[in-house]
């Protein structure tokens, strides 16, 4: 073929100049990070952030936008601390997707994103985070998301003592668990959008084989309180401070029955029998479904680390005996965002599932006893706590 000389002088100028890729479309979103993640250690010996992105597919007519993925960078890196393609979203996302379905945002609607950043142990927490992600529009188009920073908090978790004295707890629904019933649970009340549990747990008694009822139990649907392990153990005080809350007098429920609709996103509606201290200025370490007739305390009294404030029991909306415990910078439920916060003391006896509580599946095995100090434990492990 004969090219002519202004062609052949046009292909060879065209190798000469620099390539520019197409300008990406910015994403017709709305997305944001309303509470501010702050660095912990868990029982993993790793450091963890956890927080929530929302992003609003704001216009009417934009129709439904599809996530591609989540990448997340600190400070000015390239590398991205996290990457979750379009499959793990699925499990990280409320409202959870149908079965075998992508994560869509249909127009008007609004996703939350349950981010989880594992760093390891000797890892310099980032200052900033930034969020990437592209969509792929009804009409198989591209836009993306770049942005949405937010500045990591410099909170430093508080160190507790135990808050129950003795035994192995199972630590369930615990941080790390992003559709769990704690930190899945978003509260809308009076304008204000929180997750008081984001890092609470569920500390369920355990004995030696990992049941969380005594042996000759034959019918768990008919099991008595004093059938589980933990129920009746003395609740503790996890560092000094003043009662703010306490309610007592509230009926328990049989074990595993079915749990009426509370009656308000609300302490009141939600923890039966209950205690809230204020263990440092305006941080909260907030004790649930006490036995009734067991709290020791009242509004405003002193309290010392260690001290009894009641017995562990099953009141409120609990389907089973155990004490529930969340710290938050508020002595409200609602309103209230949960913090993380570190145990002095504790000793690791390994993970367990929830099937393994109820001596199904393969039987559960302790690990050798590993102390350790100042973590976090994250969601089905067993722990000990020392004496105070």
């Amino acid at each position: 073929m004969i090219r002519s000389p202004v062609i052949a002088l046009l292909l060879a100028l065209s190798c000469c100049l620099p390539r520019v890729d197409a300008k990406e479309v910015p994403a017709p979103v709305e997305a944001r990070v309303p509470f501010a993640p702050s660095g912990f250690v868990g029982t993993d010996g790793l450091v963890h952030l956890a927080y929530e992105l929302h992003i609003s597919n704001f216009y009417g007519d934009t129709g439904a936008l599809k996530p591609n993925g989540l990448q997340v960078f600190g400070d000015d890196s390239k590398t991205p601390l996290l990457a979750l393609d379009s499959d793990a979203l699925t499990s990280m996302v409320r409202p959870v997707p149908p079965d075998h379905m992508a994560v869509s945002i249909p127009p008007g609607k609004r996703v939350v994103i349950f981010v989880w950043i594992t760093l390891p142990a000797d890892a310099a927490l980032p200052r900033i985070l930034r969020h990437r992600v592209e969509f792929e529009t009804d009409k198989h188009a591209v836009v993306t998301l770049d942005g949405a920073a937010i500045r990591v908090g410099d909170l430093k978790p508080m160190e507790l003592g135990p808050p129950l004295r003795g035994g192995r707890w199972l630590a369930h629904e615990g941080p790390g668990a992003a559709q769990s019933h704690h930190w899945g649970s978003l509260v809308a009340v009076n304008g204000e959008l929180t997750i008081p549990q984001r890092y609470a747990l569920d500390l369920v008694g355990v004995d030696a084989s990992g049941h969380a009822m005594r042996p000759g139990v034959k019918d768990i649907r008919r099991s008595t309180y004093a059938d589980w392990v933990g129920y009746g153990a003395d609740v503790l005080a996890v560092a000094d401070g003043v009662v703010r809350a306490a309610r007592d007098g509230q009926e328990e429920h049989p074990p595993l029955s079915a749990q009426p609709e509370p009656t308000s996103l609300t302490a009141d509606g939600l923890f039966g029998n209950y205690v809230v201290l204020e263990v440092e200025p305006g941080v909260f370490a907030s004790y649930a479904h006490l036995q009734k007739g067991s709290v020791k305390v009242k509004p405003g009294q002193r309290v010392r680390r260690g001290q009894v404030l009641a017995h562990l029991g099953q009141s409120g909306n609990s389907a089973a005996p155990h004490l529930h415990f969340q710290m938050s910078n508020a002595a409200t439920f609602e309103g209230a965002e949960g913090i993380p916060y570190i145990f002095g003391n504790l000793d690791f006896l390994g993970p367990e599932s929830e099937a393994q509580l109820f001596g199904q599946g393969e039987p559960w095995k302790a690990t050798a006893v590993e102390h350790r100090r100042l973590q976090l434990p994250l969601n089905d492990v067993v722990i000990q706590f020392p004496d105070p």
